[in-house]
């Protein structure tokens, strides 16, 4: 069956970048973290934060920062050449910490819009790069978690994006087949993981990617989600 014309009944999404927008929040939370990691030392978290890709002076992410797309093992990795005295399980810990208090910035008000989706028969999952934990502890602070049939973050046992086992272990919890799903995503680690899923593939323009990066990977790149359920009634 072609995948461009099978019917859609149920769509994953990213969550940072995605369902929230990726400067608003964890640029606070890079700066917090790193702040603390240095004991409150500037000069020495902002050489921390040059490691994973972040200014701290003027408080912005650069496109190639590991923060966008990577998981929290990736982060740390890059950050414990200069913590001699810690593991990384030290590292991830920490990192974690702060994930899980950083506010969160809807990309959309949240609530009506899952509230169509839903309305309208969609199965709804969330494939996250971010550990289980504080993925979960953002869905419950935005009043969210109970539209998710599905949820994994990179330590789920499905793996990470790039790689599909987050997409294909939503098919298998749903039933659904993947050219029956799409994947919606701000990074080219999400549109990729769709790829390799042999599903359609959403663009959004909420995290730091831009449209002529997306494009060739999306069957449509738009500013945000609230764009998606017009787009979705082709496949309805």
């Amino acid at each position: 069956m072609d995948v461009s014309s099978s019917p859609i009944r149920g769509i994953i999404f990213d969550k940072d970048g995605t369902l929230f927008d990726f400067g608003s929040t964890w640029e606070a939370w890079a700066s917090a973290f790193l702040l603390r990691a240095a004991d409150n030392n500037f000069s020495r978290a902002a050489k921390l934060g040059k490691s994973i890709g972040y200014d701290l002076y003027t408080q912005k992410f650069t496109l190639d920062s590991i923060v966008i797309a990577g998981t929290p093992y990736d982060i740390a990795n890059l950050l414990i050449p200069h913590f001699p005295d810690q593991s990384q399980s030290d590292l991830v810990d920490l990192l974690n910490e702060e994930a899980t208090k950083v506010p969160q910035a809807e990309a959309v008000p949240l609530i009506p819009f899952l509230s169509e989706l839903r309305g309208r028969g969609f199965k709804l999952g969330i494939a996250t790069n971010d550990f289980e934990a504080p993925a979960i502890a953002h869905l419950q602070s935005a009043e969210i978690m109970s539209y998710f049939e599905f949820i994994a973050g990179s330590d789920s046992g499905y793996g990470g994006k790039p790689a599909p086992g987050q997409l294909l272990g939503f098919c298998d919890v749903t039933g659904l087949p993947p050219s029956e799903t799409l994947m919606v995503g701000d990074s080219l680690h999400d549109l990729r993981a769709a790829r390799a899923a042999k599903m359609r593939a959403f663009g959004v323009l909420t995290g730091l990617a831009n449209e002529s990066e997306l494009a060739p990977f999306s069957d449509a790149v738009r500013p945000d989600i609230g764009y998606l359920p017009d787009w979705l009634k082709r496949y309805g």
